[in-house]
């Protein structure tokens, strides 16, 4: 379960196959690996490093960026992102984390959190932050990824090449202060303070609170999250609110199902002063179909009652299959084909470049294909010996 969302090195395993017992009888056993160099450093000095690249192709018989999050081109190769994570992160006492990214994804980052549309950095240091523990309770100061959704920014952690309606409208980011308690085995509380959405520094002195509550029972067949966002919001004075629920079923070692619900509300959206709310809910479907082949459903509406959020009263749907490869556990190749509809009055989406540079939208779906390589790689400290 995705909470909180510090991404942990992974371990990498290696497996040893035998033929037979004839096999080990007449040769001896492998020796065992040896550890790096590298990797005897970062254990000595408790480190945990890891990264990634993931870089795609993806194509739309439209222009999706005023409703799609990362994939807003219209047909086009792209480095996603490519990111490198950094942590010290003891059990007690001080310790840090520091996570940065460059890529496409990196640019549309960097400018909701700047605040700026034209900023065209393709670096963002996504989270940065100082960190003390002691028994239950840890306690983080500068900048960590949200609370809010079963989706994230770092795409090793999605099953789907593409972000949900929900993440559209989700925070990515936040700058303040956060604590973390640990009040049972199976109950995590989360409570913090911090600038807003995404901005990482505000010119005004209102805060935006949050909570989150996590439950994930030791048989780790069912797991349940919820959390919330309320405060003022630059550009708008006045009470903003989000409620997040993530429930997560693993119906089998190879089946899952996940499923997502929001609930926002902002205050005085309106000339007239007047409140907008919208929801949405998206399910997901995840099957392993072998070692190395695996399958990803999402379904999901977002229901823009007032249309603050899309500029249209509308509710859209959207569909997506996603097929993973792995060959190796380091590296998938995802496959995925998407389709985006709006039951608007008038069309909300660009189908051509005429309309989306006139901003005049001339349709009411939207359909992709996407290809993306996906590797990683992780050096955390060894597993003991036996």
């Amino acid at each position: 379960m995705r909470r909180y969302r510090n991404p942990a090195a992974v371990a990498v395993a290696t497996v040893l196959a035998t033929a037979s017992a004839a096999a080990l009888a007449a040769d001896p056993p492998a020796a065992k690996p040896t550890e790096s160099k590298f990797d005897e450093l970062l254990d000595s000095a408790g480190l945990t490093v890891s990264g990634y690249i993931a870089t795609s192709y993806y194509a739309s018989n439209g222009y999706p960026s005023n409703i799609h999050q990362f994939d807003t081109q219209h047909n086009t190769f792209q480095l996603d992102e490519t990111g490198l994570q950094v942590g010290y992160q003891p059990k007690t006492g001080f310790g840090g984390y520091v996570d940065v990214i460059a890529g496409e994804d990196a640019k549309i980052l960097h400018q909701a959190e700047s605040g700026n549309p034209n900023d065209t950095s393709s670096f963002d240091i996504r989270q940065a932050f100082l960190q003390y523990a002691t028994g239950p309770l840890t306690l983080m100061a500068g900048k960590f990824v949200t609370l809010a959704g079963a989706e994230v920014i770092n795409p090793t952690l999605n099953t789907n090449f593409s972000r949900s309606l929900l993440f559209f409208e989700q925070p990515l980011t936040h700058t303040g202060v956060r604590g973390i308690y640990a009040a049972t085995d199976e109950i995590t509380l989360t409570a913090g303070v911090n600038n807003g959405w995404n901005l990482t520094s505000v010119d005004y002195g209102s805060k935006t609170g949050e909570l989150g509550v996590a439950w994930a029972p030791a048989s780790k067949l069912f797991a349940l999250a919820a959390q919330a966002y309320f405060g003022k919001v630059q550009g708008f004075e006045a009470e903003k609110t989000l409620v997040d629920v993530v429930a997560t079923y693993n119906a089998t070692s190879a089946l899952s199902v996940i499923l997502n619900f929001d609930w926002n509300k902002q205050d005085n959206a309106f000339t007239d002063a007047s409140s907008a709310t919208w929801n949405g809910a998206a399910l997901y479907v995840n099957y392993g179909i072998n070692d190395q082949w695996r399958v990803s459903v999402r379904g999901e509406y977002l229901d823009d009652k007032d249309g603050f959020l899309t500029g249209s009263i509308q509710t859209i749907k959207e569909g997506t299959v996603t097929f993973g490869y792995s060959p190796v556990k380091s590296f998938e190749l995802r496959a995925e084909f998407r389709y985006d509809r709006s039951n608007a009055n008038a069309p909300i989406f660009f189908k051509t470049l005429a309309a989306k540079n006139t901003a005049t939208p001339d349709s009411d779906n939207l359909s992709e294909f996407a290809l993306q390589a996906v590797y990683k790689f992780s050096a955390p400290p060894p597993a003991p010996t036996p």
